[in-house]
């Protein structure tokens, strides 16, 4: 019997089925019609049948089934089916991403992709769950895109040239290295790594670096001890989901060779990784024989077995040697440095065969997160770490500039030493609900914290004093050396150095627990806030004395944000912190922040308190953030030695000021980022009554900073860099020594040319005057001051693939 084809209709019909998933709603009534359709269509098909000669064909219509019930999938299939989805996705996107985003694949995922300068928000995406423009804080947060267009290959140069951020020298007990002074107090011990404190005073570097947030007040709920004026967070380069690979390679003026590689590769849907090195041998423009070597290397993964667990793993290693630096005398009957009174800025005050620094970090961070559902998330947080500071310098001190020609100026090259090892283990817990109660969205977070810090401070033997002797004698300084010329750059008789074997240890033990909450009313009214504990303990120990210490502190911040537009908002904050007594690790005396084992006054906790009252505004297409506040920042039972030389804890100090601010885009081609910071420094309550209304000292009460750079047709981009810094006091408050650091612009420059979609050149001028400027000054009765680099020019060569 020949085949019979279905009219049309019949087959449009036919391809109905109650069973698929787009049909299953349909009612057993309608199902019945269909059926009724089809045999009105057998039988006028039959009927044509007849009339065409044909035999009839008979059709049955289809038997009615039951409806299956319907079943909800479990959560293990719900999690399975999204997996395969995620894997799909990914995979799609690894196949796609090479030729789309050449170029783009390793932008820092906090920014603003169409505006690198305008970061949107800070890592801590649990503490500050808002975008920047919904947080009622101060925050400046420097790109992985900033960072570059500044050449700032070290911490030190960010503090060198943010507004409102100051550089501080190693004092007394405590070490030389990175030292800030952000809104007026010492940060020395404020520094983070992915949110985990790094205590270690030690020489940072930025080739591992995705953003720098610095966050200006009072901290201590977000972040714990410390934070009177601010905290540095330094944020790592994690491994993403697209491949890249990119190499730097740098030359400069100052003999600088530096080469960095930053390579990620997706090695399949649920696991990648990335890893870097650096390589940099340098010397420091304006500065004889002075050289800053560093080789360093990370390597980071991310696995994601399911869409509800992330595992992350993050490891670098830095190491940073050369000749160390430590300045030129200060001449105080001119109140400058020697160097603006007719010495050459070049002079080196150090000893060729005998002085040297090292700086190592190794740091590792491994977290695991789980998303329960939608409105809860667990992380768990794990930090080792190994720091490592080791040098011998020359402190040139004590000039003798009674003589009218200075040439025949003298100093004292006084010796210093320090070798100090801080190891850190930390573990950071925190649960994270997303809730909604009555049209209010929530973000809260409950953390808890434990960590240990283990701090050891030794010297070099033979090396112990700063000021007179000789160096064949204990003390280990030199007398009389040339300040025009020093004598001594090599010298022969130096002994191998050798360790005292009595270092100052410093154990610390922390438990903290902390809950915060974000509030968010139609993104109109956002009310933010938070309370932690710290449970602070601390040891010190010599070979012959131990001390313990034990501080509670309880700290707290309270925010609100109004929005009367959705680009803009007004708000108010008030926070608290604390500094226990000790908290200063770098420190061997109790006036500099330590508290040595032979110590018999202990004292409490100096308190802070701040206010602010801001407004920030997205402008442009929500491209360019500016922001401005006005802050006070109160510090009480502040730690001063009274009249008979004893250490109290009397003193109280105010800092006021005015912070404006400005990140990304003014046009589709002008971008823009810095600020200026204004403020006003008063001592409230002092043992010695001629210390009250003084300013502090350490302090650039005007300050102020702008990157800028425009894009041309072809390619181009020319940009430039203006720093100014008020003058610095000396001393602990202005009127203690008279010494001060002048004020000072400094001027960067750069223009770079995009050659292809992958290759970029860019050469950029340093300190494009050649100002004669300074970065610290040593607050001692015998001071010298830290001179910062001069003018250099770098060629700097960018491919990405």
């Amino acid at each position: 019997m020949g085949q019979v084809v279905a009219p049309k209709s019949l087959r449009s019909v036919a391809a109905f089925n109650p069973l698929d998933d787009k049909s299953a709603g349909i009612s057993g009534k309608r199902v019945s019609a269909v059926a009724s359709l089809i045999a009105v269509a057998s039988v006028s098909t039959g009927a044509q049948a007849q009339q065409s000669n044909l035999p009839p064909v008979n059709v049955d219509a289809p038997v009615e089934r039951p409806r299956p019930a319907a079943s909800k999938p479990s959560a293990e299939q719900v999690r399975a089916r999204n997996a395969l989805r995620r894997a799909a996705q990914r995979q799609q996107q690894a196949a796609t991403a090479a030729p789309t985003v050449v170029g783009e694949a390793d932008r820092n995922p906090y920014s603003d992709p169409a505006a690198p300068y305008k970061v949107d928000h800070v890592q801590a995406s649990g503490k500050f769950p808002e975008k920047m423009l919904n947080t009622p804080k101060t925050i400046t947060v420097l790109s992985k895109e900033v960072l570059q267009d500044k050449n700032a290959t070290t911490l030190k140069e960010i503090g060198r040239s943010t507004a409102g951020v100051t550089l501080g020298s190693g004092e007394g007990g405590n070490a030389f290295g990175d030292r800030f002074f952000i809104r007026g107090f010492d940060a020395r011990n404020d520094i983070f790594i992915d949110g985990i404190r790094d205590p270690a005073v030690s020489i940072r570097e930025n080739f591992f670096t995705e953003q720098i947030e610095i966050l200006r007040g009072p901290a201590s709920s977000y972040a714990g001890r410390g934070t009177a004026g601010g905290a540095i967070n330094i944020v790592t380069k994690q491994a993403g989901d697209v491949n890249f690979q990119r190499m730097d390679t740098e030359f400069g003026t100052d003999r600088t060779k530096r080469v960095t590689i930053d390579v990620n590769q997706v090695v399949d849907p649920t696991f990648s990784v990335r890893t870097g090195g650096l390589f940099q041998d340098a010397n420091v423009a304006g500065r004889d024989y002075v050289t800053d070597n560093r080789w360093g290397s990370f390597i980071s993964t991310k696995y994601t077995p399911t869409s509800d667990i992330k595992i992350t793993t993050n490891y670098v290693h830095t190491d940073l040697s050369g000749l160390p630096d430590f300045g030129v005398p200060y001449y105080k009957q001119g109140n400058v440095p020697v160097t603006s009174a007719g010495i050459p800025r070049g002079t080196w005050y150090g000893f060729l065969n005998r002085d040297f620094q090292a700086a190592r970090q190794d740091f590792g961070t491994g977290t695991i997160e789980y998303k329960v559902n939608d409105a809860i998330t667990l992380t768990s947080k794990v930090r080792g770490e190994h720091s490592e500071l080791n040098y011998i310098g020359t402190l040139p001190q004590n000039p003798i500039t009674t003589n009218a020609n200075p040439m025949l100026w003298t100093t004292t090259a006084s010796a210093q030493s320090r070798f100090q090892q801080v190891d850190v283990w930390a573990n950071q817990n925190e649960a994270t609900f997303k809730l909604d109660t009555g049209g209010v969205k929530h973000t809260a977070v409950v953390g808890v914290e434990y960590t240990n810090e283990d701090i050891t401070i030794d010297r070099y033997a033979g090396l112990t004093s700063e000021l007179a002797g000789s160096p064949f004698t204990s003390n280990g300084a030199i007398t009389g050396v040339n300040v025009y010329s020093p004598q001594y750059t090599y010298l022969s008789g130096f002994k191998s150095p050798s360790l005292t074997g009595n270092p100052t240890r410093y154990g610390v033990n922390t438990s903290s627990v902390y809950v915060m909450d974000t509030a968010n009313w139609q993104d109109t009214i956002i009310v933010n806030g938070g309370i932690r504990y710290d449970g602070y303990s601390m040891s010190s120990s010599t070979n012959s004395a131990r001390l313990k210490m034990n501080s509670d502190l309880v700290n707290y911040n309270v925010g609100l944000v109004y929005k009367p537009v959705s680009i803009g908002s007004l708000y108010v904050a008030y926070a608290t912190s604390a500094n226990p007594f000790g908290s200063e690790l770098d420190a061997t005396g109790t006036d500099y922040g330590g508290v040595p084992a032979n110590t018999t006054v202990l004292l409490g906790p100096e308190r802070n308190k701040a206010a602010e009252v801001g407004t920030k505004w997205e402008l442009v297409d929500r491209h360019l953030l500016v922001s401005g506040s006005l802050f006070q920042t109160t510090k009480d039972n502040a730690r001063e030695n009274n009249a008979a030389g004893l250490l109290t804890s009397n003193a109280a100090y105010r800092i006021q000021g005015i912070d404006i601010e400005a990140e990304g885009k003014i046009t589709d081609r002008w971008s823009v980022f810095g600020g200026i910071v204004l403020m006003q420094s008063k001592v409230t309550q002092s043992n010695i009554a001629s210390n009250i209304g003084l300013q502090l000292a350490n302090v650039a009460h005007q300050s102020f900073s702008m990157l800028t750079k425009y894009k041309f047709d072809g390619g181009w981009e020319l940009g430039g860099q203006a720093v100014y810094r008020s003058k610095v006091y000396g001393g602990t408050f202005a009127a203690n020594t008279g010494n001060e650091l002048p004020s000072y612009w400094r001027f960067d420059a750069f223009v770079e040319k995009k050659i292809d979609k992958n290759w970029t050149m860019k050469f950029y001028a340093q300190n494009l005057t050649n100002k004669l400027y300074y970065d610290t000054l040593y607050r001692s009765a015998v001071p010298f001051v830290s001179v910062a680099p001069g003018r250099a020019f770098y060629l700097v060569t960018t491919a990405k693939f």
